[in-house]
């Protein structure tokens, strides 16, 4: 159940997950929490079990793509305009179902898509987009990079993703070498933050780790190459660090939801081989994480809470896990104001459980113990992309 902007609404001796042993009375007002205080001893005393109920912030998916209906996007343009429109308010849909209340889509989806959704399908879902990806085909030097950046900041993005190396689709032996001059990559990055834009770097590995780190960017995503050195750097310089590691264990089974060509799964359990240590290296140093799933399709939308199960088989506690979806990845967006905690003042984005969310054994457990999503935001908020 999806509960839209509460007026009123009250949560009595109900735990907040991630603290144990305390019970908290909860109200909520015109989609913000108004009181969030310590429920007295007498009433924890005479509950009954079966009534025990936690909540925790909505959860943060800082990479996705709720654009995409297909993993291969010729297929997507195969598809009537009308039966896109309709899957992609169903990502939408999904992914509230899931506890996912905020999202960043890295590149895909632009805002006039995201306002047509909320206010035609309400849909509550808050979402910050960078509209169009610049990739290897823009390395035409600064010229042509301003007037590229000029046609997305007209969009009303708020955030520029440069496809600083390839994926998936680039051959092993190349995949971390750079799209870009580095000049070309300083460009934009001065140019964005110059016209109030964040920027997030699709990066493998490489040298773009270390551009990014110099030019001051707001994220760097998948980075499963980053090196100790890198690390710790990465850590002083404050760059977060939103490494996407479920969907690569995914691509990397050909018998998985996507299905992919044998080339395409050993390139992806290469990536997720190294994502392992590279989560080492993050946690070791100190690096500031967020929580992405890079999920794209029909088959993953509404999963997202299965990036929990890899990260923890990565090394991260549970607290670490939670944080980097929650109160992290709100200041990864700079909400950190007003998301990612159950506090008073912020907004009323939360999901409700029937179970302790820190004790599920795996995402499927933990969607499924799942009773509402509430979202605080009012509808004339979700229409203002940024």
């Amino acid at each position: 159940m999806i509960l839209k902007q509460p007026q009123l609404q009250a949560y009595n001796g109900i735990h907040i997950a991630g603290i144990e042993g305390k019970r908290f009375d909860i109200e909520i007002q015109n989609g913000r929490f108004t009181s969030v205080a310590e429920a007295g001893s007498k009433h924890v005393e005479t509950e009954e079990p079966q009534q025990k109920l936690w909540i925790s912030p909505g959860i943060i998916d800082l990479h996705t793509h709720l654009a995409w209906t297909d993993f291969d996007h010729a297929d997507q343009l195969n598809r009537d305009s009308r039966e896109v429109e309709v899957m992609q308010a169903e990502a939408f849909a999904a992914t509230l179902r899931t506890g996912v209340t905020t999202a960043r889509d890295a590149g895909g989806i632009l805002p006039s898509t995201i306002r047509h959704l909320v206010k035609y399908y309400q849909q509550p879902l808050r979402v910050q987009t960078s509209s169009e990806m610049l990739g290897a085909a823009d390395a035409k030097g600064v010229k042509h990079l301003e007037q590229r950046l000029n046609e997305i900041y007209a969009t009303g993005a708020g955030w520029i993703k440069i496809m600083a190396t390839g994926g998936l689709g680039a051959p092993t032996e190349k995949v971390t070498e750079p799209n870009f001059s580095e000049e070309e990559f300083a460009f934009i990055v001065r140019h964005a933050h110059a016209n109030h834009k964040k920027v997030l770097v699709h990066t493998w590995g490489g040298v773009t780790i270390d551009w990014s780190i110099r030019a001051g960017v707001e994220s760097i995503e998948h980075g499963m190459f980053l090196t100790w050195d890198q690390a710790g750097r990465l850590a002083e310089s404050g760059v977060a660090f939103v490494p996407t590691t479920s969907i690569y264990r995914i691509a990397a089974d050909p018998k998985g939801v996507l299905a992919l060509n044998p080339v395409i799964c050993e390139r992806a359990a290469r990536a997720a081989d190294a994502h392992a240590t590279a989560i080492g290296y993050a946690k070791r140093a100190g690096i500031r994480l967020g929580f992405g799933t890079d999920y794209a399709t029909p088959s993953l939308h509404g999963y997202n809470l299965q990036e929990f199960d890899t990260l923890f088989d990565y090394g991260l506690s549970r607290a670490e896990a939670w944080k980097s979806a929650t109160q992290d990845a709100a200041e990864i967006l700079g909400s950190g104001h007003e998301l990612g905690r159950i506090a008073e003042g912020y907004i009323a984005d939360a999901v409700i459980y029937a179970a302790d969310p820190y004790q599920a054994q795996n995402a499927g457990q933990l969607r499924k113990s799942i009773i509402s999503v509430v979202t605080g935001a009012q509808e004339s908020d979700l229409l203002q992309i940024n």
